[in-house]
This record gives structure tokens, C-alpha cells and sequence, in this order.
């Protein structure tokens, strides 16, 4: 079942209904693969994480630097743009969860849309335009979202505010939600196996 969590992104509040549940922003990382087809150093270090926050109660450190800051700074000129070429009026959301997963879209738009706000250095906004269509990189989380949400397009814009910026729409895919649900899916086995396995080392509060 959907729930729609209202709290500030980034907030005390965010991290904890995020706690120990993977989300649409590392569903990249529950897929990646490592030599041979084994899972990716980067999907075990996440594993890891996700079960030190479920036997511990406390929220993992966000990664932050000057690229990230720079971007959520942009976020709100970048949605006024949408909301201004597209005439809607974007939705802000905490975060999103539907069982033992969840999203933190940057709007809702409608009753079956989605936006999602990238902002990109010039010389990856060229990339970007040179592409021309759907980023692969954020196949995964804009796919998740839908996914999570249940939703059915996404719109993804790549921004910086002096470049013309991109937006491409993606529809559901059902194919490869199908994939990454297995994936997920077995992620939260292993996470769960993980738990039981060492919740001996889960000191009393």
C-alpha cells in the first residue's frame, strides 16, 4: 500500500521513515553487477548500511558536497521552469514508501505523473543534449519511482541556468520494473537474513 510521507526532504522526520529501506535513489546500486556477475562491492557496502541502520535505529551519514549542495539549491528554479513550460503545478513530497521500499520524487505532477530534477554541469548538459534521449544513469531510480508510486510517466529535467535546459519524458516500463522488483526483492531478503544474523550485536537501549 502507498504512503505518502509529508515531511521536508533532509529532515530529522525523512531519515527516519527512510530508515532501513532501499530506495529508489540506490536502486542503481541493487542492480549493479560486479567481475564475473557477482553483486557489486558497491550493492554489498549498501546491504551493509541498510542493516546497521535497522540494528541500530540511527539513520547512515548522507554524502554531501559542493556539486550536491549546488543542485539542491537549483531544485526550486528548475521546478518553477517546468511548472511555467508545462502549466501544472508540481507537488512537493516527503517521501513515498509501498512496502519495504520507497522514493522521494522532487514533485508529483497530476494524478499520474512524476518530476524528477537533475541539475548538471555545462559539459554534462551537452552530454546530456547530445544523447538527446532518456539518461540510462537515471533509468533505475525514475523507473523505481514509477514503481513505488505506482505511477505512470516520469518527466526528468536536466538543468543549469544558463543552458537551454532537457526534458524527456519516460512511461512505465514494465519489463524492467519486473527485473528490478526481483532485485529488490532479493535485496531485502539478504537484508533481512542479514538482520537475524547479527542481531545478537544489538546493544539494549
Amino acid at each position: 500500500m502507498i504512503h505518502i510521507h509529508e515531511m521536508a526532504q533532509g529532515s530529522p522526520e525523512w531519515l527516519a521513515a527512510r530508515l532501513g529501506i532501499p530506495t529508489a535513489s540506490e536502486f542503481a546500486t541493487i542492480l549493479a553487477n560486479g567481475k564475473g556477475g557477482a553483486p557489486s562491492k558497491t550493492r554489498q557496502t549498501y546491504l551493509y548500511k541498510l542493516a546497521g541502520e535497522l540494528l541500530t535505529g540511527e539513520p547512515m551519514a548522507s554524502f554531501s558536497n559542493g556539486h550536491t549542495e549546488r543542485g539542491h539549491a537549483m531544485e526550486p528554479e528548475a521546478r518553477q521552469f517546468y511548472a511555467f513550460m508545462h502549466d501544472v503545478e508540481p507537488k512537493l513530497v516527503g517521501f513515498i514508501t509501498n512496502g519495504p521500499k520507497g522514493c522521494s520524487p522532487d514533485s508529483l505532477i497530476a494524478g499520474d505523473g512524476m518530476l524528477e530534477i537533475k541539475t548538471k554541469l555545462p559539459h554534462l548538459m551537452i552530454a546530456a543534449h547530445e544523447h538527446g534521449g532518456f539518461p540510462p544513469d537515471h533509468m533505475a531510480q525514475c523507473q523505481g519511482q514509477l514503481w513505488v508510486a505506482e505511477r505512470e510517466w516520469v518527466d526528468l529535467i536536466c538543468y543549469w541556468p544558463r543552458m537551454q535546459p532537457l526534458i524527456v519524458r519516460a512511461y512505465r516500463d514494465e519489463e524492467y520494473i519486473q527485473k528490478l522488483a526481483g532485485a529488490v526483492d532479493q535485496f531485502n531478503d539478504e537484508l533481512a537474513a542479514l538482520v537475524e544474523k547479527y542481531s545478537p550485536l544489538r546493544k539494549a537501549a
